[in-house]
């Protein structure tokens, strides 16, 4: 079952508020965008990302 490991506010391509989460199954990292849509991040939300994932990567 995978387990909540964060989340990264970002937006749509309309700016509507969206979120992408960052979860941890077993020996796998799952990146979940907003469902049917595109993410727009800035420069420090995709450095955030970077962040978030390598600390996912090295929780397996």
């Amino acid at each position: 079952m995978a387990q909540p490991h964060g989340w990264i506010d970002c937006h749509d391509p309309f700016g509507r508020d969206r979120s992408m989460t960052v979860l941890v199954a077993d020996d796998r990292v799952l990146l979940v965008a907003p469902p049917g849509e595109s993410a727009v991040m800035s420069v420090t939300q995709t450095r955030r990302l970077r962040a978030l994932l390598g600390q996912a990567a090295r929780r397996m």
